[in-house]
């Protein structure tokens, strides 16, 4: 995922981050995931943790992270627990060289956080319809692409979600979630 460049302020405060939303995909299925998109040849695999998006990568002046934050608790308070279903593939192509899991059940309840999360001190505008999935393959060649999307015709899990996390895109380029809101707490 591209990020914006990162100015440090005298104290070693970042002056803005990068940040996303997300479902965390449980284990085990978020580690099976996260080998297959590496044994894909995926350079991304290791870098971002097994997620559905709710917010994709979006910059933001650390001076706005406590309302930010304060924006996705109450986001969080306003939702309850819900069981997703993985199931079956996927693709963005030839649009996006992007091959995924569907989310047959909980897409709903994504797409009513999705909104409700991309609004106030994260409005914006997407590139693209927002469409709940868990990536498997991206931006690898059309073999690649074709491999992971047989495999994941196959592919199932269910779980609950609890709620959501709060990730920052780190200066290594790897994605660690950074704070976890649970739904109506």
């Amino acid at each position: 995922m591209p990020s914006v460049p990162t100015p440090v302020d005298g104290d070693g405060l970042a002056e803005a981050v990068t940040i996303g939303v997300s479902v965390s995909v449980p284990e085990p299925f978020g580690s099976a995931i996260q080998d297959a998109r590496a044994g894909y040849g995926d350079p991304l695999a290791r870098a971002i943790p097994t997620h559905i998006t709710l917010l994709p990568p979006t910059g933001v002046p650390a001076a706005r992270l406590p309302e930010v934050r304060a924006h996705l608790a109450a986001v969080a308070r306003a939702y309850r627990s819900f069981r997703v279903l993985l199931q079956g593939g996927g693709s963005f192509r030839p649009v996006s060289p992007v091959v995924f899991v569907r989310v047959e059940e909980g897409a709903q309840e994504c797409r009513e956080l999705e909104a409700a999360i991309r609004s106030g001190p994260l409005a914006r505008e997407l590139a693209f319809p927002y469409h709940p999935h868990v990536t498997v393959a991206h931006g690898l060649s059309e073999a690649a692409l074709d491999a992971a999307y047989a495999d994941v015709r196959g592919f199932q899990a269910a779980f609950a979600v609890p709620g959501f996390s709060l990730s920052r895109f780190g200066a290594d380029e790897i994605w660690r979630p950074w704070q976890a809101f649970t739904f109506g707490a």
